[in-house]
């Protein structure tokens, strides 16, 4: 299990006991790992603090900032155990849902992701990220072929060896991370489920709708031509 976190010193102590917490009462072998990407608020030394009160708990700090996604692949490239799984510190999934996302990798797909947008979630945000949201995956989906609903929700699961057969393949650093991941699959063969979730909207969100959205719309396309124009290999 990875936790990524970047200024979030209000959030990692609660996010990993209760963590812990749920993955004791599945009675799976585990770890979990803190990836800590170039934090100002104190977040590195909380984060080897708790890693120095159980040997299960792998604290990976950085001094500069990578951003979120270069973060996750590094944290995956250091873990063990045959199956992948991130989900962010404000804990915006309910954690019951890791059992059935990590299930499903054990089960046969290659890949599982929370879904915010399948008729079953239950999901509590402002009008203002809901329409984004919504206009965010309808243009991955128009422009990338992509089959997935719901592309960018922080609570994913991978099978160790499919996740590293695109994993060298991600350009994205930051946000756009989990919509390449989950393409690049796709394209690739991989079997991807959606799982439904209750999922809350996080007080100390660090996506900035505007700036990010752009951004993320930009990587878009700069993925479309990638792929489509200049008919990169998977």
């Amino acid at each position: 299990m990875v936790l990524p976190a970047h200024n979030e010193v209000q959030s990692l102590k609660r996010a990993a006991e209760e963590t812990m917490d749920f993955l004791k009462r599945m009675g799976r072998d585990f770890e979990v790992v803190i990836a800590e990407d170039g934090s100002t608020d104190g977040t590195a030394q909380l984060a080897e603090n708790i890693a120095a009160s159980d040997p299960r708990i792998k604290c990976i700090c950085h001094g500069d900032r990578l951003g979120r996604g270069r973060a996750l692949t590094e944290a995956f490239k250091r873990s063990e155990g045959s199956v992948l799984v991130y989900m962010d510190v404000d804990l915006a999934t309910e954690l019951r849902f890791l059992e059935p996302l990590i299930e499903a990798v054990v089960e046969g797909y290659d890949m599982a992701t929370g879904s915010r947008a399948l008729p079953q979630s239950r999901v509590s945000r402002s009008m203002k990220r809901g329409v984004a949201s919504l206009m965010y995956n309808s243009f991955v989906r128009l422009m990338l072929g992509s089959d997935i609903h719901d592309h960018q929700c922080g609570f994913k699961a991978f099978r160790r060896g499919s996740l590293f057969k695109v994993l060298d393949k991600v350009r994205a650093n930051h946000w756009f991370w989990d919509t390449e991941v989950l393409v690049l699959a796709s394209r690739s063969g991989l079997s991807i489920k959606e799982i439904p979730v209750v999922w809350r909207e996080g007080e100390n969100t660090k996506v900035n709708l505007s700036s990010d959205l752009v951004e993320m719309g930009f990587q878009v396309l700069k993925l479309c031509w990638r792929l489509d124009v200049m008919g990169a290999r998977v």
